[in-house]
């Protein structure tokens, strides 16, 4: 039986982008013949993690942990709605959660550096990933990730699993998770009118200006609508502004007075936010298809 060292794993892994203890396995079995195990890989896992790599990865899932003062919450992505469904997939987000609450990767690099096996896979988070890519069929990621530590009481809200909410607050925790579910619902940029970033401000000037012009008006007055519009846009997208979903009659911040509770921060995410998704275009596949074959014929 051939010695399997770590440089021949290591030259077999570059080859296949297969994860480590897959090579090895194949190693073994093609005691240390290096053609031989690449085919026993190609054979158990495709070129699936390869070719998967360059696909878009717009679906997917939030998970959440906490755990006393300390939580996270992390975005893992995937290329269709099937696979958020998958158990092995749904596993892993979870465990990642977990990893960035109790070991603070720097970033995402850093997180699939970590120590985690599960389904035969492993043995860090990245080796799962891939792994899972070879098993399941599809491409997946991981995006990003938002970890609190330290700075008092957590609350998180998961809608289904596509939208996730993780709130810093003081106070009543029911009262917190509603604000949580709040945020999922009417998704404010910012706590208050003060924090919202200064080019969405500058964004929403913009266009206000432009309608401003359209309308004929004098020049006080046009300057009147495009503060009036700012001002309004400010009220809709600030998080203590906003009417409180449960009870219109109230905004968010009076609801949390009336509850002696602060809400110091959230953090919102939505898979797939910002991610070009790929329109398939089936009709120019099929002529695509039609000509390849004319071509052999």
């Amino acid at each position: 039986m051939a010695a399997i060292t770590a440089s021949m794993v290591a030259e077999l892994r570059a080859k296949t982008d297969a994860p480590m203890m897959e090579c090895k396995k194949a190693l073994t079995e093609a005691d240390g013949d290096m053609a031989k195990a690449e085919e026993l890989l190609r054979v158990k896992l495709g070129t699936k993690a390869g070719k998967a790599a360059s696909r878009v990865t717009a679906e997917g899932v939030i998970a959440a942990h906490i755990e006393g003062s300390t939580g996270a919450m992390l975005e893992v992505n995937c290329e269709t709605d099937f696979v958020t469904k998958n158990d092995m997939f749904i596993a892993m987000a979870n465990a990642a959660a977990r990893l960035v609450a109790e070991k603070n990767p720097a970033d995402v690099a850093a997180l699939g550096a970590l120590a985690y096996e599960q389904d035969g896979y492993g043995p860090t988070l990245e080796d799962v990933r891939k792994g899972l890519i070879g098993k399941i069929g599809e491409n997946m990621s991981f995006r990003r990730f938002v970890r609190k530590a330290g700075g008092g009481q957590l609350t998180s809200y998961l809608h289904g699993t596509r939208i996730g909410v993780l709130v810093e607050y003081s106070g009543d925790e029911a009262a917190a998770r509603d604000v949580a579910m709040h945020v999922a619902a009417m998704k404010p940029k910012a706590l208050t009118a003060a924090d919202v970033p200064a080019e969405l401000v500058e964004t929403e000037r913009s266009v206000a200006q432009a309608k401003a012009a359209e309308s004929g008006k004098p020049a006080d007055i046009a300057a009147k609508m495009v503060e009036g519009s700012v001002q309004k846009f400010l009220k809709e997208v600030s998080l203590f502004n906003q009417p409180f979903v449960k009870n219109d009659k109230q905004s968010v911040e009076q609801m949390l007075k009336e509850k002696a509770t602060q809400v110091r921060g959230f953090t919102l995410y939505v898979v797939g936010e910002g991610i070009e998704k790929k329109a398939d275009d089936f009709a120019a596949e099929v002529a695509a298809q039609v000509a390849a074959a004319q071509g052999k014929a």
